[in-house]
C-alpha cells in the first residue's frame, strides 16, 4: 500500500498529513479529506562509518530476527537514479522511509543496515510515518578502521584520500552522536567478534532500540 496515494481520491503527495489526535494514526488526504489508517511502526537503523561491520552483521541478523523485523541493505538502493548528493542525498533517504513505511504495513518493523544520521531522516516529509527512528552506529578504533578499508576488494576504491575521509567522518559521529536528535547510540566494535557484535544489536533491537 502506498501511504502517499489517497485510496479514495487517487491523489498522490510528496507531503504525506499523520494525524494520530484519535489514538490510531491515518494518512489524511489535504485534497478530499480521506482518512486512511496505517500501521506506524518504528524504524531501527544499524549505522556507522564504514568498515565497521554493518553488512557482516547484517548477514547474522536475518536468521535472527526474521520471523518479527526485516532486514535491508541500504545499498541496493544506490542507483544511479538516487545518487544525487543534493540536500544530504534526499531522494535516497526518501525513497528508503517511503519503503519502509510501505513494508510495515505488513506488521514488522525494518531494521535499515546502512550508513545514515537523524539530521539525514529526521526532516523529511516522510518522518511522520513511523513511530520513531532508533539509531545504533558500529564503531572502531581508527587504526583497525583504516585496516579493515585497505583490506577490502580493489573495486571498491579505497584510496588513502578516501579512508581519510572516512577517518574523519568516524571522528565525527564519535563526538557528535551523543548531542544529535535523537541521540545515536555507539557499540564498539575493535574487539568484539562478528557474533559478538550481532548479540548486541540484536539486544538493542529488542529492547526496543535502548
Amino acid at each position: 500500500m502506498n501511504l502517499l496515494i489517497c485510496a479514495r481520491c487517487g491523489v498522490h503527495t510528496d507531503i504525506p498529513v499523520v494525524d494520530t489526535d484519535e489514538g490510531e494514526p491515518v494518512v489524511r488526504c489535504t485534497e478530499c479529506g480521506h482518512r486512511q489508517p496505517f500501521t506506524r511502526l518504528p524504524l531501527y537503523c544499524l549505522t556507522g562509518p564504514s568498515g565497521t561491520g554493518k553488512s557482516t552483521v547484517a548477514r547474522l541478523l536475518l536468521p535472527r530476527l526474521a520471523d518479527r523485523f526485516v532486514v535491508l541493505e541500504q545499498d541496493v538502493l544506490w542507483t544511479a537514479g538516487l545518487r544525487d548528493p543534493a540536500h544530504n542525498h534526499r531522494a535516497f533517504r526518501s525513497a528508503w522511509l517511503r519503503m519502509a513505511a510501505m513494508i510495515h504495513q505488513s506488521g514488522r518493523p525494518v531494521v535499515l543496515c546502512g550508513t545514515v544520521v537523524p539530521p539525514e531522516f529526521e526532516l523529511l516529509p516522510e518522518r511522520p510515518l513511523f513511530d520513531g527512528i532508533h539509531y545504533l552506529a558500529l564503531v572502531c578504533e581508527p587504526t583497525m578502521l583504516a585496516e579493515r578499508l585497505r583490506a577490502r576488494p580493489a573495486w571498491r576504491e579505497w584510496d588513502e584520500p578516501r579512508i581519510a575521509e572516512m577517518l574523519d567522518y568516524a571522528a565525527w559521529v564519535r563526538e557528535t552522536a551523543a548531542d544529535m536528535a535523537p541521540p545515536v547510540s555507539l557499540l564498539d566494535t575493535t574487539h568484539t567478534s562478528v557474533k559478538e557484535t550481532a548479540d548486541d544489536v540484536c539486544a538493542w533491537i529488542e529492547r526496543g532500540g535502548r
